[in-house]
This record gives structure tokens, C-alpha cells and sequence, in this order.
């Protein structure tokens, strides 16, 4: 219980500390199950003297289980719940997930609130078998929430992964929230985890000096082939008397889809990299609506001299 120079080891501070604070019930790994009657031991002596009410309800649960069915370690990555929290986990998402980990509110169903988790969650309903977890289940339950939040405050949580992305700095500006609050939609039902929604805004964002695609995606999206999509769709696109959705759509589908004879997915790519400097995006027409005739132009005769199409 203490070493040699009387310095308390953990076998001591954690009984006392639950003692003092009146714990009444401990829910913890099955694995330290052979320690439970030293605990019980400690809380009946320090009862005796007067501190805290004696032995506990102790609830011994399963383990949880990564890669390979091993246990998963402190140390593991995908314990460490600073990480989910950096990807853009929102907090119910993740403890929607964490219930199910031996646990279920109901045969044929995952998504839940979590005043609906305190409400129906029971002790004696958990399983007895190990859990494993599922990252891509986690994954999909947190998308869930993220669906379901009311887009100003999918928007409000947004704004953290902005700034992570370099292209807010500290409190949004007015204009800042504006575009974020028309943009928001747009990527709402895209989103996995926040972060994702700030990479598909982040081209939105950036000061024009500071654009340029993303390496990849303009090696396999602004190559020469590119050329003459791009020399088409800024000629229709400078003939648009109205900078809107329908405007935009219209004007390149005739240019490329029309007027080149090319598949939608082969006619919109080069556009889309050029534009956002990403394959996955929000929704083009609209995205370039937000972005500004300007912007949105003077972005595709860059890629336009980036595929050599400049003289």
C-alpha cells in the first residue's frame, strides 16, 4: 500500500479518494476483477476510522478489443480520446458509439440522444462478451449526429476545425459567418467527422494568394487533357449575366456536356480541382455560387495555365 518511505501507492489513494468523494457504485474493467476483495478490505478499514460509508457496488464489464481481438491498451491510438476529438468527433456521437460497446437501447437500433441513453440504459443489459471496436461504426454513428444537429450549430462547432485549417483566425468576422452559414448546408449530410466539413470549406475560406489544389488532384485533374474543358467552361462561364446556381449549371453543362459531347464526371473534374483544389467537394454550382464570379474565374484560368492551355 505504501512504499518503503511511506509515499501511498495507487492500491491506497484510489479506495480513499472514491471514499472521500462518496462514490457509491464502480463500473470498471472485468481484468481487475482479482483485486475487487483488497478494495473491499481497504474501504471496510477506512470505514472504521471513520472515513467514507464502507464496500461498494462494484459492476465488473467487459473488455473492449482493437485490432487482432487484442485488449485495447491505454497506449493504443484508438483509445486516446484527444484524437476523436481532433478528427471532429462531437461529444454525443462518440458516447452514442461507446454505449453500444456491449450494450444496446433497442434490437434494430444505433442513434440515440443522450438523455434517451440515461433514460434506458440498465446494468443488468449488458453483455457478458467482449466488445470490440469498430472505428468505421463510430464513424457512422457520429455522421448520424452530425446530421441531425440544427445546420447553425453544425455551423457554430465548425468554426474550431476552420481555424485548425489555418483559414480563421480567432472570432469569425461577419463576412466569415455569413459564408459559413450558406456554405454549412452544403456539406452537412457530406460530413463523417467536423474535419471533414472544414477541408470541403476550406477553399471558401483561404485568401486567393494562399489557394493552390491539392498536389494529387491537380496531377491527375489539370493535365493537358484539361485544357480545352477548362478554355470551354470559362467561355461559357464569362457569357453568365447572373452569377447563380441555375446560371453556372446551366452554362457548363452546355459548354462540356453539350458543346465537348464529355461525360458529366470527365467534364466537371478539372472544374471542380481547379475551383476547390479538391476531388470531394460541396456541390459545384453552389460552391462557385458562394466563391464569386471573380474568384471563381480567375481560380480556372489558373488551372487553365497550369494544363498549358495559356498562351
Amino acid at each position: 500500500l505504501a512504499r518503503g518511505d511511506g509515499t501511498p501507492l495507487y492500491p491506497l489513494t484510489n479506495p480513499l479518494d472514491d471514499a472521500l468523494m462518496g462514490i457509491t457504485d464502480v463500473l470498471r474493467g472485468e481484468d481487475l476483477l482479482p483485486s475487487t476483495p483488497r478494495q473491499i478490505a481497504l474501504l471496510e478499514a477506512l470505514q472504521r476510522v471513520g472515513i467514507g460509508n464502507g464496500p461498494f457496488r462494484y459492476g465488473h464489464l467487459p473488455l473492449v478489443t482493437g485490432e487482432g481481438n487484442r485488449k485495447l491498451s491505454k497506449r493504443d491510438p484508438q483509445s486516446n480520446i484527444f484524437h476523436y476529438r481532433e478528427r471532429g468527433f462531437v461529444p454525443e456521437g462518440l458516447l452514442n458509439y461507446l454505449a453500444l460497446l456491449g450494450w444496446a437501447i433497442a434490437e434494430d437500433r444505433d442513434v440515440f440522444t443522450m438523455a434517451e441513453m440515461v433514460e434506458a440504459f440498465d446494468i443488468t443489459r449488458v453483455s457478458s462478451n467482449a466488445a470490440r471496436f469498430d472505428l468505421k461504426k463510430a464513424e457512422a454513428i457520429n455522421a448520424a449526429h452530425l446530421r441531425a444537429l440544427p445546420v447553425e450549430e453544425f455551423a457554430r462547432r465548425v468554426e474550431p476545425y476552420l481555424e485548425a485549417e489555418g483559414v480563421i483566425t480567432g472570432t469569425p468576422t461577419e463576412e466569415q459567418r455569413a459564408l459559413l452559414a450558406a456554405a454549412a448546408p452544403l456539406v452537412q449530410e457530406r460530413s463523417v467527422v467536423l474535419s471533414d466539413a472544414a477541408r470541403m470549406l476550406r477553399f471558401l475560406f483561404v485568401p486567393e494568394e494562399g489557394f493552390a489544389p491539392d498536389a494529387d488532384a491537380a496531377e491527375k485533374n489539370l493535365g493537358a487533357d484539361a485544357a480545352p474543358v477548362l478554355e470551354a467552361a470559362l467561355t461559357g462561364l464569362d457569357a453568365v449575366p447572373e452569377w447563380s446556381t441555375e446560371q453556372i449549371e446551366g452554362a457548363l453543362k452546355a459548354a462540356l456536356v453539350d458543346g465537348l459531347g464529355l461525360k458529366p464526371r470527365k467534364a466537371f473534374a478539372p472544374v471542380r480541382v481547379a475551383v476547390s483544389g479538391r476531388t470531394v467537394s460541396p456541390p459545384l454550382y453552389e460552391s462557385m455560387e458562394l466563391l464569386g464570379r471573380e474568384r471563381s474565374l480567375a481560380r480556372l484560368r489558373a488551372g487553365l495555365e497550369r494544363a498549358g492551355g495559356l498562351g
